[in-house]
């Protein structure tokens, strides 16, 4: 398979985890890095040569519009602030480039919809960065979840991802500001959390949710944030996510027969073993056989999963249509929690999917 040939449209944080992962995947190739101008691009590509170097280092292209003008680039990764992501996705459709775009992938399901309309129309694949999709213990849920006898039927789903912010945090980072992030901790990892709980129950949508912001929202994005959804007979989901208290990345599913439990559904502590409990009894899904216990670009990490199975879908000539769908109806839910929020907590209503 010839490697899907990449481009970086920003040069957030996220994208230094990033070139690792298109390094390791032996499909795809890096080839130009764009930020808001070429010193701090090349300074990016210094920096990430450094740690994990190509044979041809990727070069810098000079603008944005450069980028996706450039005939050797077949795919775009977009890490930008969410409130510029839909400009440049739809660009980047109209350039004939297939998008993976980080999360929340719009300010609203309607310009998300938008986004998708572009993508469709020039025959583009469009994907969000939700890495843990890819992780193989992801394979290993699902037949626990659907063989009917593990768990039984689902229940509850309770999930929580936070970390505390540095000192300075609402100043200095984009993810506390209103107009780049209006979202806030719910669009950063609440993204997350309602991921999970609408995979677990197969995209059915939730009849109604509710949301509070419990700090924050005072000329600022919310920084910690909590909800829930309840869907058809009386199943439920809650979920907390935050900038200001400690590490969390946990999940539980209660069921009728039992009950499973991931205390990194995100990030797996482990990159070689993820692990889950399933009633009490500790399980481990082997990701690799690594030469190095501290090496980090292994082969079926979920993040070199993710830009894997994106390279090999675009390469098959043919379009996933349930990627784009995962992302419109996570920014549905999530935009139902924020309405809730800003109706000070009241039942929004959610369409069927």
């Amino acid at each position: 398979m010839t490697p899907l040939r990449w481009g970086f449209l920003g040069a957030a944080g996220i994208a230094r985890k990033n070139w690792a992962a298109v390094r390791a995947a032996e499909n795809c190739t890096l080839t130009a890095v764009a930020s808001r101008d070429a010193q701090r691009a090349a300074e990016f590509i210094q920096a990430c040569q450094a740690t994990a170097p190509y044979a041809t280092p990727p070069r810098v292209a000079d603008s944005y519009e450069a980028l996706l003008a450039s005939p050797d680039i077949d795919a775009v990764y977009i890490p930008l602030p969410t409130g510029l992501r839909a400009e440049w996705v739809i660009r980047a459709a109209e350039a004939g480039k297939h998008v993976l775009c980080e999360k929340p992938c719009a300010t609203s399901a309607a310009e998300l919809e938008k986004m998708l309309a572009a993508c469709r129309a020039h025959r583009v694949q469009f994907m969000d960065g939700v890495m843990f999709m890819h992780n193989l213990r992801q394979e290993r849920i699902r037949a626990l979840l659907d063989d009917g006898t593990s768990i039984g039927q689902i229940r509850r789903i309770m999930s929580s991802f936070s970390f505390r912010g540095h000192e300075g945090f609402v100043g200095k980072n984009i993810r506390a500001s209103s107009a780049l992030e209006p979202a806030g901790c719910l669009g950063d990892l609440g993204w997350y959390c309602l991921r999970f709980a609408l995979w677990a129950l197969h995209w059915q949508a939730p009849r109604e949710v509710t949301g509070r912001i419990l700090t924050g929202g005072d000329g600022t994005s919310p920084l910690e944030f909590s909800g829930e959804l309840f869907f058809a007979d009386g199943v439920s989901a809650g979920f907390y996510c935050s900038f200001v208290t400690p590490n969390q990345r946990w999940v539980n599913v209660a069921g009728t027969l039992g009950s499973l439990r991931m205390d990194d559904f995100v990030h797996p502590f482990n990159p070689h073993d993820s692990a889950y409990q399933l009633n009490d009894t500790p399980m481990t899904v082997k990701i690799c056989d690594c030469p190095g216990a501290h090496d980090q670009n292994i082969s079926k990490a979920q993040d070199v999963n993710m830009f894997r199975n994106f390279a090999q879908q675009v390469r098959s000539g043919r379009l996933n249509e349930d990627w784009p769908q995962w992302s419109l109806k996570t920014q549905i839910v999530q935009d139902a929690c924020l309405k809730s929020a800003s109706a000070g907590g009241r039942p929004v209503a959610v369409p069927p999917f």
